[in-house]
């Protein structure tokens, strides 16, 4: 049985916050960090899309519980919990995106190493839109945030672990100009940003 409640609990947001839906892991970890003060024992990480680079904070971890978009071919914005043995299997479910079959990758090496959390649960989102490179979360997608921050703070009470109000330090937070609001307030209008590269540089057409 793990022990209980674990020591050592790391709160991690895994997914890129320039692909649209793709961002929701690390925007949870960014309101989390804003909302909650947590005792000393328990460590926010935007992993971004860092993969293998990851080990070294699960083998220091007695539990682990993951934020992250999925594509479980579920209705947009739908949400999605997993835990232990279950979170391989649905962070496999369909692969979207490079990170994902990297922290997969984290988890097997863990385990393998014998180094792997205790614990695990991962807190999915179904995204909406991924092909949309510089482009926000959608609007369902950003409204289950909340929800999201709403269920690891069960998840983590079971696991004794009460924060406070107040805020946490996180590592590896985008810079202040990539935070939610200062992103997808300042950035350009669909038609006016370019998805498909800079058009000084496209060749003329002939």
């Amino acid at each position: 049985m793990p022990a209980y409640p674990p020591e050592r609990v790391l709160i991690l947001g895994i997914g890129n916050v320039l692909w649209a839906d793709e961002g929701f892991g690390p925007r949870c970890i960014e309101v989390l960090a804003e909302s909650h003060a947590f005792p000393a024992r328990v460590k926010l990480l935007d992993g971004g899309t860092q993969g293998l680079y990851l080990l070294p904070f699960l083998e220091e971890a007695d539990a682990l519980l993951v934020f992250d978009a999925v594509d479980y071919g579920l209705a947009p914005g739908t949400l999605m919990v997993a835990r232990d043995e279950e979170v391989p299997a649905f962070m496999g479910a369909k692969k979207m995106s490079l990170h994902q079959t990297g922290f997969q990758d984290v988890l097997a090496t863990a385990q393998f190493m014998g180094r792997c959390p205790e614990r695990l649960t991962l807190i999915g989102c179904q995204p909406e839109e991924l092909e949309d490179y510089g482009g926000s979360l959608r609007t369902i997608v950003a409204g289950q945030i909340a929800p999201a921050i709403g269920l690891a703070l069960a998840e983590l009470a079971s696991w004794g672990v009460t924060p406070l109000p107040g805020c946490s330090e996180a590592e590896g937070l985008a810079d202040p100009s990539l935070r939610r609001d200062a992103y997808e307030t300042g950035r350009p209008s669909a038609d006016e940003a370019c998805r498909t590269g800079d058009d000084r540089f496209f060749p003329e057409a002939v």
